[in-house]
């Protein structure tokens, strides 16, 4: 990594991927969360649908991994999305163990609704950045997402000391 000071240095958040990573992600969700609100959503559930309209009838395990979460926090969520007739938990035929959840017709029609506004939002982000470089910075966003889940990965199997 060019550019960047080194280990051994101080780290200002202006130099620092972490810290810009959450400052943007920070910023995505205050406006999504607003955009929500409207809805009379709670914030989370965006994440949920989003992943549900993509696997309807994903297990509960599945979602959790799917969003970078907690299973107890997903199942949570879930609760409440199935207190608002946005979703149905199955407890699933061959493995009594999982429990599948599926978008009700509420639910999966929210995907018109809030789909115009999740491209707005980007679309706010990335005013006066082209095209390449906003493809340039998914790039990068995934490789680097891939870098710290090998990285975690290999950390959980990694002896205590």
């Amino acid at each position: 990594m060019t550019d960047l000071p080194d280990i051994a240095d101080e780290l200002p958040p202006d130099r620092s991927l972490g810290f810009q990573v959450r400052r943007c992600h920070r910023a995505f969700d205050r406006v999504l969360n607003a955009q929500l609100a409207r809805e009379g959503l709670a914030s989370g559930f965006w994440y949920f649908l989003r992943a549900l309209w993509q696997e309807n009838g994903a297990t509960q395990k599945r979602l959790a991994q799917l969003n970078n979460v907690t299973e107890p926090t997903a199942v949570a969520m879930l609760r409440a999305m199935d207190g608002l007739g946005l979703i149905e938990r199955v407890r699933n035929a061959e493995d009594r163990r999982k429990v599948n959840v599926f978008l009700t017709p509420r639910g999966e029609a929210l995907r018109g609704a809030l789909t115009p506004h999740a491209r707005r939002i980007n679309a706010v982000a990335g005013e006066g950045v082209s095209a390449r470089d906003l493809e340039t910075c998914l790039r990068v966003l995934k490789k680097m997402s891939d870098n710290l889940a090998a990285e975690a990965a290999r950390l959980a199997d990694a002896p205590l000391r």
